[in-house]
């Protein structure tokens, strides 16, 4: 009874600002997964990518043919294993000959060490973070959640980058000056706490050193996102009651959040890796084809933009 019915959607305004983007050559780790087609094939038909699928061969042939997709056209690539698919795929990223980087049906943990590896792994300058970007049907209006698949329990360097990432991200998306929440249990700052001192410590940090962003730490989710609660609270801060970008203390605390959004308010959850040298495609198992779409369509503006 408390799970919400209605039907999940991909947010238009993505697809609408790849339009007139060139095509992105996406490397899906993987592919022999039916998910996975199906999720390639929409991206096809809304001429968003051109893909090369990596794995095993035969089977990626097999569930394309089970799903009626035509795959003769399409670069595959042949991988024996695991680590091989990936290799294979960030070799393209290294050479110039894909934009982005998909993963299929694999492990995360195998998916991120691959992208990791010192020798021929994707990884850039700062830290890799993960951001959700969630909408709920009839709305266009994004909400990033960071980081929730990556940083267990972030500390002070790490959360840099995590910021850092989500503002990025929102940018290239078309938010002029996201609004940054650094999420705590309240917004008050409490020695007993950890997570409002790093909020507080991190808000400062990134009001001098980030750009065309308002930032406010520690916040509580309701005077994050309610401004109703905002104001019974009294808060004045341009980012209560209005925040785009939720960054939460611990992975725990980001997954139940963009959970709850799915399953109680059918919100769709685009998951988007930052900071590598391209952008990273990384959905769950459990994601409906809508948010796939939604993932690809992201790396697509990224990867052009």
């Amino acid at each position: 009874m408390w799970l919400s019915d209605t039907p999940f959607e991909c947010p238009q305004y993505l697809l609408d600002k790849t339009r007139n983007l060139p095509k992105s050559r996406v490397a899906v780790v993987n592919a022999q997964s039916t998910p996975v087609l199906e999720s390639v094939a929409q991206a096809i038909e809304e001429d968003l990518i051109v893909p090369t699928l990596v794995g095993d061969r035969e089977k990626i042939e097999q569930k394309a043919t089970a799903i009626g997709m035509d795959i003769r056209h399409l670069s595959c690539v042949s991988a024996d294993n695991d680590p091989q698919a990936v290799a294979l795929a960030t070799t393209m990223i290294n050479r110039g000959e894909a934009d982005c980087i998909m993963k299929g049906h694999i492990h995360t943990d195998d998916f991120l060490r691959g992208l990791l590896n010192k020798e021929n792994g994707i990884r850039g300058e700062g830290f890799m973070t993960h951001v959700f970007h969630m909408t709920v049907p009839g709305s266009n209006k994004p909400l990033l959640i960071t980081d929730a698949a990556i940083h267990v329990e972030p500390n002070e360097k790490a959360l840099k980058s995590i910021v850092t990432n989500a503002v990025e991200l929102a940018h290239k998306l078309g938010l002029d000056r996201p609004k940054v929440a650094l999420l705590s249990a309240s917004e008050t700052v409490n020695e007993a706490v950890p997570s409002t001192l790093l909020g507080q410590e991190i808000a400062v940090w990134a009001k001098q050193n980030l750009f065309n962003l308002d930032i406010c730490g520690p916040l509580a989710l309701d005077v994050a996102i309610s401004e109703k609660a905002a104001k019974i609270k009294s808060l004045t801060d341009p980012v209560a009651g209005q925040a785009d970008v939720l960054v939460v203390p611990q992975i725990e605390t980001g997954n139940a959040l963009f959970k709850a959004l799915v399953y109680f308010k059918s919100a769709c959850a685009a998951g988007i890796v930052m900071g590598a040298k391209v952008p990273v495609i990384l959905t769950s198992r459990a994601d409906p084809p809508e948010a796939r779409l939604a993932s690809i369509a992201i790396a697509a503006i990224l990867s052009r933009n």
